[in-house]
């Protein structure tokens, strides 16, 4: 995954699918930059937030699993590892889960993943899992993002399946279509049209310097050190008066 979001902040980041190399950069409305409003007890995105490479949840095609089209994006990762996460960051995560979030009447696909080098994730395999070692955490993440958007007059959003986590098979499947849809996507890359539209390499040296920097950034990235957790950033979760994690 590509971190957009840090957990903990309010910036709303997120990849300019438009512009060359596609960037990560702050969404502005009205010319404005964008933020999420803390809901109490929430501090801002409460994982590390970032999206799959090489997704597409097409907005012309009706997912067959939720019955509405795709909002046009990569599919959202929220990575609930212990450690606060770095913009840009790429991780390489093991899938949980997902859930089926709907937005504005478009799905919005919500993987839970965690970081392959975090030090609780060997303990963390199903759905099941997270409800003993992260106890609350489905349910803090259903709220939020069922409320997030109420600070700005919006109304709350809605859910496939009544807002459960389904596992990880369902959630690799749900990959697997979204990649087919990038797939199908890129294949118009030598449109001029779809260039315009979707930031697409225009030459292979573009391809070659992308490259070049995702490679870099990836090394250093997966050597971070994930032994050495601050207290100021890991989450604590407790179950019957003890920490779970």
């Amino acid at each position: 995954m590509v971190v957009e979001i840090p957990r903990f902040s309010n910036a709303k980041n997120e990849v300019n699918k438009k512009s060359p190399l596609n960037p990560i950069v702050q969404d502005s409305k009205n010319g404005k930059p964008r933020f999420v409003a803390d809901i109490f007890p929430f501090k801002g995105y409460i994982w590390n937030y970032g999206s799959l490479p090489q997704t597409y949840e097409d907005p012309e095609v009706i997912d067959k699993s939720t019955g509405y089209f795709g909002d046009g994006d990569p599919i959202d990762v929220l990575e609930i590892g212990s450690r606060v996460a770095t913009v840009g960051e790429i991780k390489q995560v093991k899938v949980l889960g997902v859930m089926g979030l709907i937005d504005d009447g478009e799905t919005d696909w919500k993987v839970l993943a965690i970081d392959v080098k975090d030090p609780i994730s060997e303990r963390l395999n199903t759905t099941s899992d997270l409800d003993s070692v992260m106890p609350g955490l489905i349910n803090a993440t259903r709220d939020w993002l069922t409320n997030y958007k109420i600070p700005d007059g919006k109304a709350q959003n809605k859910w496939a399946f009544e807002g459960s986590l389904k596992d990880s098979k369902f959630t690799m499947d749900i990959i697997k279509e979204a990649h087919m849809h990038w797939l199908k996507l890129t294949k118009a890359q030598n449109n001029p049209d779809h260039q315009a539209k979707f930031g697409m390499f225009q030459n292979s040296s573009d391809k070659s310097e992308f490259t070049k920097r995702l490679e870099s950034q990836s090394s250093q990235s997966m050597s971070q050190d994930t032994s050495n957790i601050s207290k100021s950033e890991k989450w604590f979760f407790l179950s019957n008066g003890k920490i779970s994690n």
